[in-house]
């Protein structure tokens, strides 16, 4: 088994989301380091634990995950998004995609259809 290469945060504002993408990781090579429950704490915990991957949902408060994706992609162009999120419709996802987001999955969602997604973040 290989050593974890990229290091996850999960920024969702619902608890039972965040623990259920943490829980729900099949993959060896992704390393879960934390969870945040705004864009604001988000930005906080990438200068502390500089996280390769994020997942963010979009509506939540303090800051939303569009602007955030925005701001993080800004500090560090390197890093994956993967936007989870309810709101599905096309304009919401190409928005994200245009401020840096690398992919976007709609809620609800499946474990697999989860690690299918993290799985092409991480172009294996």
């Amino acid at each position: 088994m290989s050593a974890p290469r990229h290091r996850l945060l999960v920024v969702d504002d619902s608890n039972v989301i965040r623990r259920r993408i943490e829980r729900a990781n099949e993959l060896p090579q992704i390393e879960f380091v934390g969870a945040a429950r705004n864009g604001l704490e988000a930005l906080e915990m990438h200068a502390l634990l500089h996280p390769t991957l994020v997942t963010m949902d979009l509506t939540m408060p303090a800051m939303d995950g569009a602007e955030c994706v925005a701001k993080l992609v800004q500090r560090d162009p390197e890093l994956r998004i993967l936007v989870i999120s309810a709101l599905a419709d096309k304009l919401t996802a190409i928005d994200a995609l245009e401020k840096g987001a690398s992919g976007f999955l709609c809620k609800p969602f499946s474990d697999r259809q989860l690690n299918d997604a993290m799985r092409k973040l991480i172009g294996d």
